[in-house]
């Protein structure tokens, strides 16, 4: 279950920085907010941390801003990480160009951040669209990684996302960003989650149409109209790679993060108990600790992919179990695999 703590954690983050009238870069008073050049467009980035550690780059889903990472940089710091965060273009306070934007572009935006972090261990881990992102690095400039996280993501498109994803699309095109809110928080979290916070969605969700374009986020979604399979491809990824899924993901569910684990050659797939496709959101305590374990792994010389299911633990610090053996982990009761 999800802990309370976490909950309120959360949503005292949120309501704390939706006041009428505030924009993104008032979120961090007093903060310096650098950024760097794709083309004519601007990406705004936030780097903290140890200058000699590990780098930890994390990867915005399609709705999301940098500051929504704020847990995960003050855990993986404690940890001794440097932190690089940042919004891709459209999202927060980068550019929003609202008409050719592809996801080339993207990955470019990321690779100019990379850049700017010297030649220590680089992990990389996305969320959802953001984990898209990160693999198609990974494809291109895997040899610069020390280790990958796809979290909530996909390498194709079957067709219930492809109709999901279209519906989205028209929903908030139709009726706006505030519309395209209400489709995606009960697809994105837990009862658990939305309960204690039902009677102060509209604050939860002003931040979102605050920080977000609706012809931006529609250019953010149409980089998939010629979306091509990025499956053939994962063979080339050869960075240590944990998959991370929640147990209810609903957009995303097992079948597509199971392409990954058989395609990606040192992964392993750890399935995150009572979550749903945002339990970056829901449980940063638990997933910021997963990030942190499974980069000292590989720097210890630890990590064993060899594509196993783990299941994690409920809460930071636990054992992660291996997923009982000769019981299919694609099915949601409890059936044996079949042998051909």
């Amino acid at each position: 279950m999800l802990g309370g703590d976490a909950v309120l954690d959360l949503t005292q983050w949120i309501l704390r920085h939706v006041s009428e009238g505030m924009k993104i870069k008032n979120l961090l008073p007093g903060r310096p907010m650098p950024f760097l050049t794709h083309g004519s467009y601007r990406i705004r980035y936030e780097l903290d941390g140890p200058e000699r550690g590990p780098t930890y780059v994390l990867v915005n889903g399609l709705t999301q801003y940098a500051e929504l990472w704020d847990a995960y940089r003050n855990a993986l710091i404690a940890r001794h990480f440097r932190v690089a965060t940042f919004d891709l273009l459209g999202q927060g306070a980068s550019d929003k160009p609202e008409l050719f934007i592809s996801q080339d572009d993207q990955v470019a935006a990321l690779s100019l951040l990379i850049g700017e972090l010297g030649d220590g261990p680089v992990f990389l881990g996305g969320i959802s669209f953001g984990g898209l992102i990160a693999l198609r690095y990974a494809i291109v400039h895997g040899k610069r990684l020390a280790g990958l996280v796809p979290m909530s993501c996909f390498a194709e498109l079957p067709p219930q996302l492809l109709l999901i994803g279209n519906a989205l699309r028209t929903g908030m095109i139709l009726g706006g960003t505030s519309y395209l809110q209400d489709l995606l928080l009960p697809m994105n979290v837990s009862d658990q989650w939305l309960k204690p916070v039902l009677d102060k969605l509209d604050s939860v969700k002003r931040q979102g149409w605050l920080v977000n374009d609706v012809f931006a986020l529609q250019n953010l979604m149409e980089s998939f109209l010629d979306f091509q399979p990025l499956t053939p491809q994962l063979s080339s990824i050869g960075v240590p790679t944990m998959i991370l899924n929640g147990e209810f993901d609903f957009l995303t569910p097992r079948a597509l993060h199971e392409t990954l684990r058989l395609g990606i050659p040192s992964s392993s797939l750890v399935i995150i108990p009572n979550a749903y496709h945002a339990f970056t959101l829901e449980k940063p305590a638990l997933t910021a600790d997963l990030l942190a374990r499974f980069a000292e792994d590989v720097l210890a010389g630890r990590w064993r992919g060899n594509k196993a299911v783990w299941i994690a633990p409920e809460d930071p610090g636990g054992e992660l179990v291996p997923f009982p053996a000769g019981y299919d982990h694609l099915r949601a009761i409890p059936v044996q695999r079949t042998t051909s």
